[in-house]
């Protein structure tokens, strides 16, 4: 009975398997000026913002309105750690970190903007700062080492990857087992933060989209900035 049933599971098979994949991403006319017109997983990608508004991100009300001082408590850095900083734009963050991990440690300041990277570089080097070391990456393509990674941060970047499942995946692949990747988002919950509707998103959002990554697993979302959340995950351990 068997030998006649598996040329019929087999064709059945082979049938499934042929049936084409639901497009991962979906266009759409009618969208938010601020956005791609672009939508992955019922959230639209926002612009990115260029390096002509670099100005922008070392403003000085950035303190009060972010407090870069509770992220970088809560990111609960070490010395002798590898972090990586994606869409590291000016520097605003990957300066304060670098003390931190200090000469052990390194900073992988990745942007797809070549002016950004330029605009780090020159900072690194009137500061003297050896242990900052920028990448040029792509919209699909963080470039950097895989399972080399103590901890990934995206600050107010992550809703602008044009490509957010194909960057993640490289990101995950980039962690140490037991490495954390961490979400810091507008928080798109609260109708109070200043923010364009499309620049922010919520804490649901972001493990929904996390979903797709096996390997990690959601460790906890702090909530102690001013208009941000903090949504962290680690990568599991080997078994």
């Amino acid at each position: 009975m068997l030998r006649f049933l598996l040329p019929s599971l087999l064709l059945a098979y082979s049938l499934l398997a042929a049936e084409p994949q639901a497009p991962r991403y979906e266009t759409r006319a009618k969208h938010d000026p601020d956005g791609l017109g672009k939508f992955y997983l019922g959230r639209e990608i926002a612009l990115v913002m260029g390096h002509q508004a670099a100005g922008w991100l070392e403003r000085p009300e950035r303190e009060k309105e972010e407090d870069p001082a509770k992220l970088l408590a809560a990111l609960e850095i070490k010395e002798g750690m590898t972090i990586a900083d994606i869409g590291a734009g000016s520097g605003y963050h990957v300066f304060r970190m670098a003390p931190l991990v200090g000469e052990k440690g390194k900073i992988l300041a990745v942007d797809i903007q070549k002016e950004m990277l330029d605009l780090m570089n020159a900072k690194a080097k009137k500061n003297n700062v050896k242990n900052v070391e920028t990448i040029l990456g792509t919209v699909k393509d963080p470039k950097l080492p895989e399972n080399a990674v103590d901890l990934i941060i995206m600050v107010d970047v992550y809703h602008e990857l044009e490509f957010p499942f194909e960057m993640t995946e490289k990101m995950v692949a980039a962690l140490k087992p037991g490495g954390r990747i961490v979400f810091v988002e507008f928080r798109l919950e609260d109708a109070k933060v200043p923010i364009k509707l499309v620049h922010k998103m919520t804490e649901r959002q972001v493990i929904k989209e996390m979903a797709a990554f096996d390997s990690v697993e959601h460790a906890k979302t702090v909530k102690t900035l001013p208009w941000q959340h903090i949504v962290v995950f680690k990568k599991k351990m080997k078994e």
